[in-house]
């Protein structure tokens, strides 16, 4: 069996020095700005970023769609850092383009609103909400991704899957997890159970396996149960696309 081994202070400590030199390349006294749902992934990036930059450096920008159940974890994150924080509701925004698209149809577009672009519709509007506070704020906007669910596509296109620099993006679930508890954070923003935010079911029971099952998988190439490990490979094949830069057509030009 292979062997895995994860220095969270050592890589801790790289993250930190990787944020503050981000920051001196590419916009030296700016802030760092990112979206706080209340889960780990946007805890742990906030709180590398404070670390790093200071938290006066550091802005959340908290984007319930009308009733977020789990949002006092966000207020509890942005009040345990002390960080500056707006909460902006964007129901109204999401309800916008929906009702936009339904008076389209009068105009002889036959469509049908489908349940993925109903899905996908607020974390697109929350990502130009979190540029659009980014721009006003001289900012530059934190990339909450990590390894396992970007190695299965589990991110929105354009969605929470952008950003100026992503601090987490190389790391596992697991190894998040361990980076958080060395900053410090309550254990309840670490530990809780993540849910898409999109359909209201937990991320595991959407996917068909465990996070912890898919991390040994990703660092170590093993796994036992090989129906997950098919589920798990389809996934990562079919999701590529969002790991790589737009295709772009390269003209063959003659020079004379």
């Amino acid at each position: 069996m292979m062997e895995y081994r994860f220095d969270a202070e050592k890589t801790k400590h790289e993250l930190v020095t990787w944020i503050r030199q981000f920051f001196d390349e590419n916009g030296p006294g700016c802030n760092a700005v990112l979206g706080i749902s209340g889960g780990k992934d946007s805890s742990i990036a906030a709180a590398l970023c404070v670390e790093a930059l200071g938290r006066n450096r550091v802005i959340g920008v908290l984007m319930p769609n009308g009733e977020q159940a789990d949002i006092e974890m966000a207020r509890l994150l942005v009040n345990h850092l002390g960080i500056r924080s707006i909460e902006i509701n964007i129901k109204s925004a999401v309800d916008g383009v929906l009702n936009g698209i339904e008076s389209g149809k009068k105009n002889g577009l036959n469509l049908e609103i489908s349940k993925q672009t109903k899905e996908n519709l607020p974390p697109r509007i929350r990502m130009s909400t979190v540029y659009a506070i980014s721009q006003s704020m001289n900012g530059r906007v934190v990339n909450t991704c990590n390894l396992s669910e970007d190695w299965v596509g589990y991110s929105t296109r354009y969605g929470d899957s952008v950003g100026d620099f992503s601090p987490m993006s190389n790391l596992t679930v697991t190894e998040v997890k361990q980076i958080g508890r060395l900053l410090e954070l309550p254990d309840v923003l670490i530990d809780k159970v993540p849910i898409d935010g999109l359909c209201g079911k937990t991320d595991e029971d959407n996917l068909g396996f465990t996070y912890e099952m898919l991390d040994v998988y990703i660092r170590t190439g093993e796994i036992t149960d090989l129906e997950k490990k098919e589920i798990i490979d389809r996934k990562h094949v079919q999701n590529l696309f969002k790991l790589k830069l737009m295709p772009m057509f390269d003209p063959k030009i003659d020079t004379i």
